[in-house]
């Protein structure tokens, strides 16, 4: 199993946030953890609430937990409230059911880590984890084929637009 680097993981906070500059978002807070669910990196821009940090990591914990999107478990969670309760009762970190929670994959689509982003509006904190994600090389859920999502069990979130 490939391990992210704090370089790297600082590395993709960086283009969270130059991308949500980009799109004159709001001041995010965005958390990388690893493929374990510990954190690598947090940083918060100026201006963020607080507790992003807790909200942030149940978004990349969620992530984690069910090998897809946080959108994607929000969406589980609608459709199976007993599962999703059961899991939070089980689990060993926060789940929070919100989107902006994005997987990290390297290129053979393996997880390496998951990504946070809070602050924004949904659309938006996924928009600028997925750049951030792409910023450094790796890869989010939707960057794959068809073939590569059948092959990887890859669900794929519909197009995220801006919401602006």
């Amino acid at each position: 199993m490939r391990a992210l680097s704090m370089d790297e993981s600082l590395a993709i906070i960086q283009g969270v946030f130059r991308h949500a500059d980009e799109m004159k978002a709001h001041a995010l807070a965005a958390i990388v953890l690893d493929a374990g669910g510990q954190v690598k990196a947090f940083l918060k821009q100026d201006g963020a609430s607080i507790k992003r940090f807790e909200i942030a990591r149940g978004k990349a914990f969620a992530s984690l937990s069910l090998n897809r999107s946080s959108r994607q478990v929000l969406q589980k969670a609608r459709e199976k409230p007993l599962f999703m309760e059961t899991l939070r009762a089980i689990s060993d970190g926060p789940i929070f059911l919100e989107a902006g929670g994005q997987l990290i994959r390297d290129k053979s689509g393996e997880i390496v880590g998951a990504l946070g982003v809070t602050g924004d509006v949904n659309e938006v904190d996924d928009l600028c984890a997925m750049a951030g994600i792409r910023s450094v090389g790796f890869m989010c859920d939707d960057d794959f084929s068809e073939a590569d999502c059948r092959r990887l069990n890859i669900k794929k979130d519909a197009p995220i637009k801006d919401p602006r």
